[in-house]
């Protein structure tokens, strides 16, 4: 299989690596800025462009992998090429790319940072395309990934996106809080790790609903209460405290 890459950022970076790591041969990487197109290329033994009219015709698809907002600015530019156009965004229905015969989606449904490697396994696709011919080629990248994949369409992507938003970019950000109030009470953050990750493992077995804990799930007033109290210095964390625990409140009686 022969795929091209336009983007630069870190999923388009694991997309590479993964490629080169499962002999998919990436043919060429394009990114607003050449110096990293070429770092990318070089990386992964492709040919770095410094346009979208260079891009070899002679691949199976094109996948792009930039910002959400610049994908309908670059629809244009690609249905001109006669190659099959895929994205990797999470919110933005397939037909963004309507303008081009053959288009879809490949959506990886995994947090990346250039810093760290996921390995391609540990990666499911939500997959999608307008020709049948698109979509068989989608689920063979996906195989020689080694990877898992899901046929959803746009909206069901849209609502997985969201999900993903809730259960990662969200609890993260409450890492960070929890980071914050530890340092500033002299206590280091390292203490909570095992309590994050025995929660991430209860999923494996449990629901979340059955996994929940804590002193709103108790009912426990008196603790919680104790923790608005401490928290009335910084408003902010007081009232997310408080809609959150009255969340799982709500939540377990329904």
């Amino acid at each position: 299989m022969r795929v091209s890459l336009i983007g630069s950022g870190n999923v388009a970076t694991h997309l590479a690596l993964a490629c080169v790591e499962n002999n998919i041969e990436l043919i060429n990487v394009y990114s607003k800025s050449f110096d990293h197109a070429k770092h990318l290329a070089d990386t992964c033994h492709a040919i770095p462009v410094s346009s979208i009219s260079e891009l070899s015709p002679n691949v199976d698809f094109i996948i792009v992998s930039i910002n959400d907002d610049a994908l309908a600015e670059i629809s244009e530019q690609l249905a001109g090429l006669n190659i099959p156009i895929v994205h990797t965004a999470g919110s933005t229905a397939m037909s963004v790319f309507s303008s081009s015969a053959s288009y879809g989606v490949l959506y990886p449904l995994q947090t990346f940072s250039k810093s760290k490697k996921v390995e391609s396994k540990e990666v499911p696709f939500l997959i999608e395309a307008n020709t049948d011919s698109l979509l068989d080629k989608l689920k063979l990248f996906c195989d020689l990934l080694g990877s898992n994949y899901t046929l959803a369409s746009s909206e069901q992507r849209l609502y997985m996106h969201i999900a993903a938003v809730f259960a990662c970019n969200f609890s993260n950000h409450m890492y960070s809080i929890a980071e914050q109030l530890l340092t500033k009470h002299q206590l280091p953050f390292e203490l909570l790790k095992p309590l994050i990750l025995e929660t991430a493992h209860k999923m494996e077995k449990l629901s979340p609903i059955a996994a929940q804990t804590g002193p709103a799930k108790r009912h426990d007033v008196l603790t919680i209460q104790k923790h608005l109290e401490a928290l009335t210095q910084n408003p902010e964390l007081f009232d997310l405290y408080k809609s959150i625990s009255e969340g799982i409140e709500k939540n377990q009686n329904s």
